[in-house]
């Protein structure tokens, strides 16, 4: 009861919405490109980590001009900072996705089904990491990314 009344205070805060919507978007270039790699006969580890890559990619570029645009900073080594902590943000879920990932595939779990795992344990890590260090209000500047 209390996760559910913890998850319906999140739904109601309009960044976490979407924050998850910017996150949909990620993981669909992320599984597209996993799945993708999968078919070509990739390994399930080196394929999950070349679509979690494009996946940040594309998730900077969301998270910065529609989730938490009003704390983007301006320029200079304010901006220079801010993202290499959300590079950083990024290397801490790629690190949880590439290891679920391994671990299930070695351990004889469908590496899909793996992949959902890191998924959620990628999302709630970098959400913490991102709307409580790298985009924390006030930002030095405020700007379009």
């Amino acid at each position: 009861m209390e996760l559910a009344t913890s998850l319906l205070a999140r739904l109601r805060d309009v960044r976490f919405v979407r924050y998850l919507v910017a996150s949909v978007g990620a993981l669909a270039v992320d599984m597209g490109a996993f799945l993708a790699l999968l078919a070509g006969g990739m390994a399930a580890a080196p394929a999950s980590a070349i679509g979690y890559t494009l996946g940040i990619l594309a998730h900077w570029l969301m998270s910065s001009r529609a989730v938490f645009h009003g704390n983007v900073a301006q320029g200079g080594l304010a901006r220079t900072r801010q993202k290499a902590l959300f590079v950083i943000s990024a290397l801490l879920g790629l690190a949880l996705t590439t290891a679920i990932v391994g671990l299930g595939d070695s351990a004889g779990i469908d590496p899909r089904a793996a992949k959902l795992v890191a998924i959620a344990v990628s999302f709630m890590a970098t959400w913490l990491v991102r709307s409580r260090i790298v985009f924390r209000a006030p930002a030095t500047g405020r700007g379009e990314a």
